[in-house]
């Protein structure tokens, strides 16, 4: 009998590649709850949304109480909804608390007496700012966040761990850390996605505090590591928290540019200092890998070729009107 999953917001940057693989494996039935606050239709490629194996259903997540749809006996529920970025977040506080603290904790608590899995998907940018730039944080490093949507990520996994006697389901945090690659729903709003989109057709590029340091990881291995959640042993997820990525993948953002160059090199950059995003950490992996044996397949380097050859190829069109920090089409 196949696994019902839920997916809370699968129709964006990671829930699309998710929901693509989920389907692929022939071992689930998928649920996919969004509101398509950026306005369009539903992002799944038309593969998914031909499958008998998948449902979605468009509708304001704040509204979750009054879902009619929502399989009784399912397996899993992903919290993968929510304003998604600090740009958007800052631009938007109100809209913000509203759904990234108030309507997540709705949803936690909408599911507290079903004996499920509840996988909320967190941050990495939880860390912040780390004083020495030599360790690398763990799933136990104090959390700094600086941005109002690393902070509201805290507040969540504060309230699953504060509150667990009080839930039946079983909950895994995940903190991914920044991602790339390409996805149904692109973003060209992210580091590594803006980085080479500039270096390739504008041959001018700025970058801000260009020694700071960040995990990245592919859209595909992120989508592996909550797979990987689903299917573990109860024993092994059971409120834990997991840094999801590959330690060879902290790069600061001179090395990021530097990589990109050695595809594409024929492009003026600049490197200036004090920029708006203060984050500096890197992270360790070392948990995920130990635990669950999970192993990213996706190198920055692979990324950014997987990137360059779309470019080449023409696939991304508008690319100015793909990522996060577009203005809100609408609002149900």
């Amino acid at each position: 009998m196949k696994k019902k999953i839920l997916i809370l917001g699968g129709s964006g940057y990671i829930g699309t590649v998710l929901i693509k693989n989920l389907v692929k494996r022939n071992l689930f039935n998928v649920t996919n709850i969004d509101n398509l606050i950026y306005g369009g239709s539903d992002r799944n490629t038309d593969t998914v949304k031909k499958s008998k194996l998948y449902s979605f259903h468009k509708m304001d997540i704040r509204d979750i109480k009054t879902a009619k749809f929502i399989p009784q006996d399912l397996h899993s529920v992903v919290i993968l909804f929510g304003l998604v970025g600090d740009p958007i977040t800052a631009k938007y506080k109100k809209l913000s608390h509203e759904i990234n603290r108030k309507a997540i904790i709705n949803a936690i608590n909408f599911f507290k007496k079903k004996k499920i899995r509840l996988i909320f998907i967190s941050t990495c940018s939880n860390y912040g700012l780390m004083n020495d730039e030599k360790k690398l944080a763990k799933e136990n490093t104090i959390l700094k966040p600086l941005s109002l949507y690393a902070k509201d990520k805290v507040f969540v996994e504060n309230f699953l761990q504060n509150n667990k006697q009080k839930f039946n389901f079983d909950y895994t945090i995940l903190r991914f850390s920044t991602a790339f690659g390409i996805s149904p729903r692109m973003r060209f709003d992210l580091t590594i996605s803006d980085f080479a989109h500039q270096i390739y057709f504008k041959k001018k590029l700025d970058v801000y505090d260009p020694y700071t340091w960040r995990p990245y990881c592919h859209v595909e291995d992120l989508s592996n590591a909550i797979i990987k959640v689903i299917l573990a042993k109860k024993n092994l997820i059971k409120e834990q928290v997991f840094n999801v990525g590959v330690n060879n993948n902290n790069f600061t953002k001179k090395k990021i540019v530097e990589e990109i160059l050695k595809f594409k090199n024929n492009t003026k950059i600049n490197y200036l200092s004090k920029g708006s995003d203060p984050r500096n950490y890197r992270v360790d992996f070392s948990k995920i890998k130990k635990k669950l044996n999970f192993k990213c397949k996706w190198t920055v380097a692979d990324g950014i070729k997987e990137l360059l050859v779309c470019f080449k190829k023409e696939i991304f069109k508008n690319v100015k009107k793909q990522g996060n920090y577009n203005i809100i089409k609408k609002i149900i």
